[in-house]
């Protein structure tokens, strides 16, 4: 998840150079990360040119690895 995290953090960057999400790394990204951020997008408006959904979302994918790890250590423990 770690990988993911950082592929998001990426994409992210990308935005900020002009035409870098055209290229293939950044098309690639986009394949990766934009059905992960574009239900983010719908549910949390921008404010001005800024885009508070990937924050959101980063934060939501750490919560969700938490769980699963609580879970799994939970599980393990009670063999």
């Amino acid at each position: 998840m770690e990988i993911y995290y950082f592929m998001i953090i990426g994409y992210l960057i990308l935005s900020w150079f002009p035409n870098a999400r055209d290229s293939f790394i950044g098309g690639l990204l986009g394949k990766l990360v934009e059905p992960y951020l574009s239900p983010f997008r719908k549910i949390i408006p921008s404010i001005g040119f800024i885009d508070l959904s990937p924050i959101v979302a980063l934060i939501a994918l750490r919560f969700v690895v938490m769980g699963i790890i609580a879970v799994l250590d939970f599980i393990v423990g009670m063999f």
